[in-house]
């Protein structure tokens, strides 16, 4: 049985290993922790069909691997042993750079002074298109000039686009990002994908979307 590149890439994110690696008892443990995460019904206090969707999307494609995670296991270990390619994981070498442009993130959370705390007083300045530079480094924010945080029930939405290139330091982008939703935010989504809300997941998801090329290695 083998893996696609895409199918190792989201097994490692979901259950902390490629497939060839992954011990069937943590995968066990790691798949009740995932089912009880993205079952739908942990998401019906969001009060949002989109985010219910989405979860439930999440959901079921965590069962169709978990399918194929089991139907390996089953294997006799010689046949499962082999290593995957270097190329599995790109966006984890340490010669990989990376740059975006656009990368849509939408933060949600009952918190109606996260916006501010993100951004303070100049959000107002993004409502009306302008742009907010992260500090320390050139990386650029721009507001969803259609959605301007607007409220579903008692959660609130803020949307909005990250561009920044190669030079641009991402650890200290994500950084400074996560500080100020970490214990505020209810939801993340980027690229419309939910993201838990740890540093290391939230700086996979975004490597992982703005990876563009492996730098030579010395010599």
């Amino acid at each position: 049985m083998t893996f696609s590149d895409i199918e190792s890439r989201e097994i490692q994110e979901l259950f902390g290993a490629l497939p060839q690696q992954l011990d069937p008892e943590e995968f066990k443990t790691k798949l009740r922790e995932l089912r009880a995460k993205y079952h739908p019904d942990q998401f019906e206090k969001f009060g949002n069909e989109t985010v219910k969707q989405m979860a439930t999307e999440r959901f079921q494609r965590i069962e169709q691997l978990a399918e194929k995670l089991e139907s390996f296991f089953k294997m006799p270990a010689a046949q499962r042993s082999a290593k995957p390619g270097p190329s599995a994981e790109p966006f984890r070498d340490p010669r990989a750079r990376f740059s975006g442009h656009d990368l849509k993130i939408e933060v949600r959370t009952n918190d109606k002074d996260l916006k501010y705390h993100l951004f303070g007083t100049f959000y107002r300045w993004l409502q009306m298109g302008d742009t907010f530079k992260v500090p320390e480094t050139k990386a650029r924010i721009t507001a969803d000039e259609e959605h301007l945080g607007r409220k579903i029930g008692f959660v609130e939405t803020i949307r909005f686009y990250l561009s920044f290139e190669e030079d641009d330091p991402i650890d200290t982008i994500v950084q400074w990002f996560f500080e100020r939703i970490e214990g505020r935010a209810d939801a993340l989504l980027i690229e419309g994908d939910i993201v838990p809300i740890q540093y290391d997941e939230v700086l996979s998801a975004v490597k992982r979307r703005t990876f563009k090329h492996l730098v030579a290695g010395p010599g």
